[in-house]
């Protein structure tokens, strides 16, 4: 059997104000390469505190984390830097573009920040990953004149940039009409089911977590629902 390219074991995670309590409890699970995953459970029920331990954004936790086969604990900072930037791409509500950069200048960033590929090797790539996303059109537009939906898209493409094992997601259509929402998910299923691309996304959205390949749903910082 394949090794899981997520694995939990027993994560604990307390906030200490105003008092200390457990904002996770002992949560524990797989996700395998390929799989679009999305977490769900009303607000403060600790999705997006789980997303940020997940990211390695949050080491602050007891228990276990292992991305791709390498246990996250004991690295320092600029090592879980590194790490982040070549194994994992981030995808939120809102796109975060800087919005005087064109495009492609904004999807270059993460890999001209990990320092793997040229210059010119980078360019390339960010006009490979905005065509994949259907976007390339507007590679030299500046990201502030794109619509809603354009630049989630783009936003995707700067996540795709450095080929990472899992793409995080973040509420990723919580900022878009139906119909872009629609365009977006499919994007990501695509990338899952194409490129098998591992997708992790917290969402309040229950149609869209209905589509996915596995819902882990959660309540008072407790996995209830494991999905299939």
């Amino acid at each position: 059997m394949n090794t899981p390219v997520l694995q939990t074991q027993g994560i604990i995670k307390y906030f200490h104000e105003p008092e200390t309590f457990a904002v996770l409890k002992n949560v524990s699970f797989d996700v395998q390469k390929g799989e679009f995953v999305s977490i769900v459970g009303k607000s403060g029920c600790g999705k997006s505190t789980l997303l940020y331990v997940l990211s390695t954004m949050d080491t602050d936790f007891e228990g276990a984390l292992t991305l791709n086969g390498t246990p996250i604990h004991g690295k320092t900072q600029d090592e879980l830097a590194k790490f982040r930037g070549e194994h994992i791409g981030f995808v939120f509500q809102f796109h975060y573009l800087l919005p005087e950069f064109t495009c492609i200048e904004n999807v270059m960033i993460p890999a001209l920040k990990l320092g793997k590929y040229s210059r010119e090797e980078v360019r390339e790539r960010a006009v490979e990953k905005l065509r994949l996303l259907g976007v390339a059109e507007q590679a030299e537009k500046r990201a502030s004149k794109l619509s809603g939906g354009q630049q989630q898209r783009v936003a995707i493409a700067r996540a795709l940039i450095n080929d990472p094992t899992i793409i995080m997601g973040d509420e990723p259509t919580g900022n878009l009409d139906s119909t872009n929402t629609r365009v977006v998910f499919d994007i990501l299923k695509d990338l899952s089911r194409t490129f098998h691309q591992t997708i992790i996304t917290v969402t309040h959205d229950q149609e869209f977590a209905a589509l996915t390949d596995r819902i882990i749903e959660m309540q008072d910082g407790q996995i209830i629902s494991h999905g299939n």
